[in-house]
């Protein structure tokens, strides 16, 4: 138990520390801070105007395309990281693993690009 508590004192410290320090910057903005609302603060600020339609509305098909070009570039960098650091154990083979995986992200990307998908109007 000691050599269990001695592992997990300095992660228990942290997160003490942060959780105090996020108290105390909290209630010192509630403190320090200015507390007038008025109808400007109040306003939507999103997207500079107030909600005119239904949010149900249909959205446009590109907008799915980025968000899924998103998704598969955020998770190329996932992949990059864990590679990057293995390189030396995985050796030659694994170099060239990753190459086709990034050529085909490549060829992927070129074709989306070339069809305008990327194009917004």
């Amino acid at each position: 138990m000691d050599a269990l508590l001695r592992e997990y004192l300095p992660i228990l410290i942290f997160l003490g520390v942060a959780l105090g320090l996020s108290i105390v910057m909290i209630i010192a903005s509630l403190i320090a801070g200015e507390q007038k609302p008025d109808s400007e603060k109040l306003s939507a600020y999103e997207c500079g105007f107030d909600a005119f339609s239904d949010a149900r509305g249909r959205f446009d098909v590109r907008f799915y395309l980025v968000s899924i070009l998103f998704i598969i570039f955020d998770l190329e960098v996932a992949f990059l990281f864990p590679w990057a650091i293995s390189l030396g154990d995985i050796g030659v083979f694994g170099f060239w693993s990753m190459m086709v995986f990034l050529g085909v992200l490549t060829v992927g990307f070129c074709y989306e690009w070339k069809k305008g998908a990327l194009e917004w109007e």
